[in-house]
Parts: C-alpha cells; structure tokens; sequence
C-alpha cells in the first residue's frame, strides 16, 4: 500500500514537471501573456471594482458588503481540483485563522460553475467562499493575465485594505503556496 502510494506521488510529480517545463518554455518562445495590454491589469493603488458572484453554495456574495469592514485577499486560479491549484487552496484553508486574526476575509475566483466549486470545496474541507465566475467577468476586470497562449487562466493574488485600495500584487503560475505566505506577510503590515 505504500509502495502504492509512492508511485502515484512519483507519477504525479513526474506530470506536473512535464507540464510545467512545457508551459515554461512555450511561455519562453511565445510570450503572448507579456505582449497583452497591460494597461487594462488593475495596480497597486487602485480600487477594486465592485462585484456580485454565487459561492460555492449558491449564494450571492456582493463584494461591497466586505468592503470598510475588513481586509480582503482575492486570489483568481486556474481550475478546481488540479494539483496547483488545491495545493493553493488547502494552503488557504490551513492559514484561514491566521487571515481572521489579521481581519481578512479570503476569496477565491475561477470560472467553474457552483456545483464544480461545491464538490471542490467538501472534497478538500475548505473554510472560505470559492466566488463562480462563469464568464471571467470579474477576472477581465482586474485584468487578470492568462498564460500559455492565453489558454490557461493566471494565477494572481489581490490584497486589498479596508477601503477596497489593492495595497499588493502577486502573479506566480507555479508557487501557488507562495501567494499565502506574501498575503500575510502584507497584511501584517496593515495592523
């Protein structure tokens, strides 16, 4: 049973660095991502756009109830359930007291429907509001930048202080545990 499952992890590892290499040197020689309009990507300083999405549980979650009350930290990821992306995500979920003790709400983007974010979010026990943003429109409103040809959605963290400012940025395909570790360490700096 445990040689079973050092295989499936060495098999899963092995898939994720192929994909990874792959990505990166596509990324390399076609670097569409770095040729998009960055202009339209929001930026430290600027405030967030007001915005209404279903949970997980199919409830609306308007953004501007939380704003003036607390710190928020909105991450937009690729897809449910890959491995990047619950590694992100159960990292959220491990960390989620310390984000409360930091008064910060956390909120999770991507484009699956509520029934993919449901089963996602009991599969791995998750503690925070996974927001359905089924036609990327909250995403194109922040500018979220894709990768890979503009295939796979990007991976990028907002902090954003009481007053609904974005105070920091992170953008990493790759560390998606990284993205906690940066938002507390500038949320911190808030209190």
């Amino acid at each position: 049973m445990l040689q079973k499952a050092i295989q499936n992890h060495s098999n899963q590892f092995l898939w994720d660095l192929r994909i990874k290499t792959l990505i990166l040197i596509l990324t390399i020689i076609f670097p569409f991502s770095a040729m998009a309009d960055k202009s339209k990507e929001l930026q430290v300083g600027d405030q967030i756009p007001v915005f209404q999405l279903q949970n997980q549980n199919g409830e609306l979650i308007n953004i501007k109830n939380f704003i003036g009350k607390q710190n928020l930290v909105i991450y937009f990821y690729p897809k449910d359930d890959t491995p990047g992306c619950t590694k992100q995500a159960c990292s959220f979920r491990d960390q989620y007291e310390d984000f409360n003790d930091l008064n910060a709400e956390v909120f999770g983007i991507s484009g699956q429907s509520v029934s993919s974010h449901k089963e996602f979010a009991e599969k791995h026990k998750l503690n925070f509001n996974l927001l359905c943003d089924v036609n990327n429109t909250v995403r194109k409103q922040f500018g979220v930048p894709t990768n890979f040809f503009g295939l796979l959605p990007g991976r990028v963290t907002y902090v954003v202080d009481r007053s609904g400012k974005i105070v920091h940025i992170f953008n990493s395909q790759f560390r998606a545990t990284e993205h906690i570790d940066q938002a507390k360490n500038i949320l911190k700096q808030l209190e």
